[in-house]
């Protein structure tokens, strides 16, 4: 009897891992036309999404599930840099799956198989008590340890793993600003493809300004923003104050990312002047991203969320998710909401977004904190060298003069100086004119989409 409660045992603990061994079942993108584009150092392009990474080799998916191989070698720099970030984050999963296999992780995964096997051991054990008429307690004995064992599975894996979240309401939390964002997701990640650019005015407030200005990004394809849908408990929630100074932490549901309240000298963003009148500014990609809760974003979206963390967690505004006013937060920023779940809360104090990552993440060594950053995220491009910080200039406006066509006026020493800009299909135009009269022009080069 022993030897038969044991198969069963080893048999549902089969069942509970063999869904989840691999950590990777083939590329993000099912649809067709959702094909991701790959730029060669020779200027060719290779369509298809990631599917693996091995040695210096990706592996790409394309239609109908035909695999190719890219040397990195091949790829521009761009793309080489992105690969591998992929590769890294592969790597990473299927190395969870190796400890969840093995056993050698806590975060046991409560599902129906595990239940299953609770409910039959238990059945088996009531069948040998009432109907062989076995010893009584050798049964009882059984049917508690099953019970406990079910027991302390369930406990675990909700302290670890809390329910994976459902793609539709995520969707639901985006859906305000569609068409600007689009949206799509898988069985791992919430996918979103966006230009970066809000909806609302830009730049306007900034004291302390390095000479950017806001251009479309390419935030699709293989270079889109992804958002586990499975999040996961950290064990030691990694702190904003001494990580993540590159790239982002969230995304906002109007499709522009946030980065951590502090920039990458460590000072806070908004503190030094660095923010415009809605929490955001542009990096050296001419990238426009928050460093602080975007909280207008209320206004629209209600007691929904207004962005989304990278480790999978909501963030709020004001407000819980009831529309029951905000409870005490912890070190994170966030708290267990009265469905069970945890979320961040936007404020207008220092972390104001994120303290710490409650949620498990990845990240990209190839720089130490604080310079590390959470992957898989999307980038921004550059298209032209960074500037140098105008001391002293402050901008005064930023207005649309055409299709694709902006004109930003900043104020120094009482007089106005202007940056006039557009793109088109191929180029991008800039014409510099100083407080003095001064006027400069430059064009670069637009990059394909991908």
């Amino acid at each position: 009897m022993k030897t038969f409660l044991l198969v069963i045992l080893l048999i549902g603990i089969h069942c509970s891992f063999s869904s989840k061994a691999v950590a990777h079942n083939g590329g993000h993108y099912h649809q067709q036309d959702e094909l991701g584009t790959w730029l060669l150092a020779s200027g060719k392009t290779v369509h298809g999404n990631f599917f693996m990474g091995k040695d210096n080799t990706i592996v790409l998916e394309q239609t109908g599930g035909k695999l190719i191989t890219v040397p990195l070698d091949q790829l521009t720099e761009q793309d080489r840099e992105l690969a591998i970030l992929k590769m890294q984050r592969f790597n990473e999963l299927n190395r969870a799956a190796t400890l969840f296999v093995k056993i050698k992780s806590s975060a046991f995964i409560v599902n129906k198989n595990w239940l299953l096997l609770g409910i039959l051991i238990s059945l088996v054990c009531s069948y040998g008590y009432w109907y062989r008429k076995a010893v009584p307690n050798r049964y009882l004995t059984t049917i508690t340890l099953s019970s406990f064992l079910v027991l302390v599975v369930s406990f675990v894996g909700q302290s670890n793993r809390p329910p994976k979240t459902s793609a539709a309401f995520i969707d639901s939390a985006f859906a305000p600003y569609k068409p600007a964002v689009q949206t799509s997701w898988d069985s791992a990640y919430f996918h979103v493809a966006s230009t970066g650019l809000p909806n609302h005015e830009m730049m306007v407030g900034i004291k302390s300004w390095q000479q950017q200005v806001p251009l479309p990004q390419n935030y699709t394809g293989n270079n889109q923003w992804s958002i586990p849908l499975q999040p996961e408990y950290a064990a030691n929630p990694i702190s904003t104050k001494t990580n993540f100074m590159r790239g982002a932490v969230a995304l906002a549901v109007n499709g522009v990312p946030i980065f951590n309240a502090l920039n990458n000298r460590g000072d806070d963003a908004f503190l030094v002047g660095e923010l415009d009148q809605w929490g955001g500014h542009c990096g050296k990609g001419d990238d426009y991203h928050y460093h602080v809760a975007p909280l207008h974003l209320e206004t629209l979206s209600g007691w929904m969320p207004i962005a989304f963390a990278l480790d999978g967690f909501a963030v709020y505004a004001s407000k819980e998710p009831d529309g029951t006013a905000m409870k005490p937060l912890d070190e994170c920023h966030g708290h267990v909401g009265s469905n069970g779940i945890y979320h961040y809360h936007g404020t207008i104090n220092y972390p104001y977004v994120i303290g710490a990552m409650k949620g498990k993440v990845a990240t990209d060594e190839s720089k130490p904190a604080p310079e590390n950053q959470i992957v898989p995220q999307a980038f921004a491009r550059p298209v032209r060298p960074p500037l140098t910080p105008m001391r002293g200039a402050v901008i005064t406006d930023l207005k649309a003069t055409a299709n694709n066509a902006y004109s930003l006026t900043y104020q120094m020493d009482k007089k106005l100086g202007y940056v006039n800009y557009s793109w088109d299909a191929n180029n991008y135009h800039f014409t510099f004119i100083d407080i003095n009269g001064n006027e400069r022009k430059e064009t670069y080069p637009r990059r394909k989409q991908q």
